[in-house]
């Protein structure tokens, strides 16, 4: 294995140790199967807790395609579709996932990897009558690709418009955490449940083995949906392994501090380039930087660690993308910074 530091992602390491130890202190208690077991319940109280609804659904799934799938499979009709920014997860990390579902995505140009209550209209007032699809779901990332955040304003406006349209608004929550403590951020997990008619909450890169908590502010929308669970595999009969880690992620606040720590090594970063002169292809308010850099500095910097290549620019420099996590050490930040 090499030896080069990875900001790569924020899933390159294992789990905190805290839900280690549970998953090891649990470990002989004999529980119910499929997500039935004292585990599982504990955390979904935890969670509706922390969103401030009792009466929200929760369900654990082991990843976030998985979660999209199921959840936008579930809630529309097979000619119904989803609307999402041409920078979507669904729509290009997804392998076609979504489509394979027999959903259309309608895609809509990003501006700053968001979508715009503008943009979503033009979708609808383009799909007029049944020869046509027609859009039914608005899909948004919380951090979108890019890494920004989206304010509590631009969700609010966004789900204004679709109640007064009959739309479903679903938020991707992979990286929910870094977007709950962005310094840029003024939403809370509560007003993200009161905003959306379901989300999900992202454990494997936030802390986890592997995890999501997909969560249905509207209680009535997740009606059959354990028969989705089970028709689509996803229904785990060791379901506790699942609900172990959100019970350790969401006590003492632990699911929060860990997505801080990964935004507080990012925002070190990110100033380390501001200092040296360097521009950012979109704006640093989270853990995923994308900082535009000679080829030169780029090939320096790959000696040492890695990260993706994002977009070329020129034949003398390229967009970068570098990812802290839950576990970054700050001595690496510290290398890192040094070498620029």
């Amino acid at each position: 294995m090499e030896n080069r530091i990875s900001f790569k992602n924020d899933y390159s390491e294992g789990a905190h140790p805290a839900i280690l130890s549970l998953l090891m202190d649990t470990n002989f208690n004999q529980e119910p199967g499929y997500g039935e077991d004292s585990l599982s319940k504990a955390a979904k109280d935890k969670i509706r807790e922390a969103l401030g609804k009792s009466e929200a659904e929760i369900f654990f799934v082991a990843g976030g395609t998985q979660a999209n799938l199921l959840l936008i499979s579930h809630l529309l009709k097979p000619y119904e579709s989803v609307i999402a920014a041409d920078t979507g997860h669904i729509e290009v990390h997804e392998t076609g996932a979504i489509e394979y579902t027999g959903h259309k995505i309608n895609l809509v140009k990003n501006i700053a990897g968001k979508l715009t209550v503008q943009g979503i209209d033009d979708v609808v007032s383009l799909h007029t009558d049944h020869h046509m699809v027609k859009p039914k779901l608005v899909y948004l990332s919380q951090t979108t690709e890019l890494g920004t955040v989206y304010k509590k304003q631009e969700i609010k406006e966004i789900a204004d418009y679709c109640k007064s349209n009959n739309l479903f608004l679903y938020v991707d929550g992979a990286r929910l955490g870094v977007a709950l403590t962005s310094p840029y951020n003024d939403l809370s997990l509560a007003d993200l449940a009161e905003l959306t008619d379901a989300f999900y909450i992202g454990a494997t890169k936030n802390g986890g083995l592997l995890g999501e908590a997909l969560v249905f502010n509207r209680p009535e929308l997740a009606e059959g949906f354990p028969y989705t669970l089970k028709q689509r595999g996803a229904l785990m009969a060791k379901g506790r392994l699942l609900g172990a880690q959100f019970l350790a992620l969401f006590s003492d606040n632990l699911y929060f501090q860990l997505a801080e720590h990964a935004n507080t090594q990012a925002m070190r970063l990110a100033k380390a380039f501001e200092a040296k002169g360097y521009a950012f292809a979109s704006q640093p308010e989270s853990n995923q930087l994308f900082p535009i850099l000679p080829v030169e500095l780029i090939e320096r910097l790959q000696q040492d660690f890695e990260f993706y290549v994002w977009e070329k620019r020129s034949s003398e420099e390229a967009v970068v993308r570098l990812v802290t996590s839950w576990a970054t050490d700050p001595k690496d930040v510290e290398k890192c910074m040094l070498t620029l």
